[in-house]
């Protein structure tokens, strides 16, 4: 299943060991940087709509439960889309899957003006499930497209730098939501002695708010599709020249058969849970707690994601010298007692627990992910997709939380990620397990030789 290419693509420049130890091409430097723009993006989006299940719940009077449909909106999409992204690339090429996530999580960002004029709930929904089904299509597209753009000893190098600016852009979004959109929500308003003039024109004030830094994003994603679009691209070597005798059904054939893949895309569905959990629900948590604010509560988020990208500095370091699913399987173990702890002891020193899971997360999705595809072959592709299919945890867990919250408390509702980790350190327990049984496997076969 060979795959089909633009004819604005030029072939990879020869010179056999001309180009060892580059990190691209020449000339491809500039689209490079571009697509680490789209790392950016799309974490700018991730969390700028993380604490908006907290605004909403303000400005339209709901349950947590009802609020956190922004989640299953968001990562909804994710789910539903990742699939088909996999067949655009198939079939198009990376550049072209890139620029139609580009387009469409541009759309959704912009549909968040005429949601700000309609004023309801559903109309919100609707812009955050466009944009993050482009979100969708685009992180499907630009992790295998940006190893393209160099030799093949430096893609795992280029991808690891590309995705060390999607935290920063996790970081840019709580900062714009923190500053720009919680402060606002956060005034003490009378909506009980407030004519229903004055509540309309209070919450169509609060939903501009949130409308500006959307509005923003979109114009930040127009400006990359253009940077993209008009530079050219190197020919997609085919990793595997026998693909084209493997139909799409062979490929799920070998997805369905490779048991470390199936745990990995359970192991990341929890992950992402965990992860989109915590975030989400910590403000709750700031308030229970330590009786803080909207504002405060993005505060803490924010240093959580700063912790959360200096880990996965420190982490990649670390996994240099110990075995990657060794360093899951303790991260993992230790952000299950972090969350029981925040759970049992709801004062400052439990937002200091959650606050240091981000450390633990850190070091999940890229793990994970690199187990979960390896020995797939010609089915790399599509098991990609179905990793990317997974982060719809992140839709269905906040949901449950949200339900265990309304009905209990924000401290005992961290049990749900608790939970999800505990799934992520099974299947580093897993993959430990199986490579003892390799390795003893060969060693009794070299005794017996």
């Amino acid at each position: 299943m060979a795959q089909a290419v633009s004819n604005e693509e030029t072939s990879p420049p020869a010179g056999g060991d001309a180009h060892k130890g580059r990190w691209v091409y020449p000339g491809m430097g500039l689209l490079f940087a571009a697509i680490v723009g789209c790392f950016t993006a799309w974490g700018i989006a991730a969390d700028l709509t993380t604490p908006m299940v907290a605004g909403f719940k303000r400005i339209f009077d709901m349950s947590t439960f009802q609020a956190s449909l922004v989640q299953l909106a968001y990562f909804g999409a994710y789910f539903l889309l990742a699939l088909p992204a996999a067949f655009i690339n198939e079939r198009f090429g990376y550049k072209v899957g890139l620029l139609t996530g580009l387009a469409l999580a541009a759309a959704g960002a912009f549909l968040f003006y005429p949601a700000s004029k309609i004023m309801t709930f559903s109309a919100f929904l609707i812009a955050l499930f466009a944009m993050a089904a482009g979100c969708s299509i685009l992180e499907t597209s630009a992790n295998p497209y940006v190893m393209s753009l160099g030799p093949e000893e430096t893609a795992t190098r280029r991808l690891n730098l590309a995705q060390a600016f999607n935290p920063v852009g996790t970081n840019i979004g709580v900062a714009l939501a923190a500053t720009l959109i919680l402060p606002k929500l956060d005034a003490p308003v009378d909506l009980a002695s407030a004519t229903p003039q004055q509540i309309h024109d209070i919450r169509a004030g609060q939903l501009a708010a949130v409308m500006g830094p959307y509005i923003g994003l979109g114009i930040l994603l127009v400006i990359i599709w253009v940077l993209i679009a008009i530079q050219k691209s190197p020919k997609i070597v085919e990793e595997f020249p026998d693909a084209g005798d493997l139909s799409t059904g062979d490929m799920f054939k070998i997805l369905w058969r490779n048991r470390r893949y199936r745990f990995g895309v359970i192991a990341q569905f929890f992950n992402v849970a965990a992860q989109v959990c915590t975030w989400t629900y910590i403000i709750a948590y700031v308030q229970q707690a330590i009786n803080g604010s909207l504002a405060l509560g993005g505060l803490v988020l924010q240093v959580s994601l700063i912790v959360f990208l200096i880990s996965r500095f420190v982490m990649t370091y670390v996994i240099g010298r110990v075995r990657p699913t060794k360093a899951l399987a303790a991260l993992a173990l230790l952000a299950v007692l972090l969350c029981l702890y925040a759970m049992a002891v709801p004062n400052l020193s439990g937002v200091i627990a959650l606050v240091a899971v981000s450390f633990c997360l850190s070091l999940m999705f890229p793990t994970i992910y690199g187990v979960a595809l390896t020995g797939l072959g010609p089915a790399t592709k599509f098991g990609a997709a179905g990793l990317v299919m997974a982060i719809v945890g992140g839709a269905i867990m906040p949901v449950i939380q949200g339900r265990v919250l309304d009905a209990t408390s924000a401290s005992f509702s961290f049990l749900i990620p608790a939970i999800c980790f505990a799934v992520v350190a099974s299947f580093a327990f897993y993959d430990l397990r199986a490579a003892e049984e390799v390795h003893f496997t060969s060693a009794a076969e070299g005794e017996l030789a």
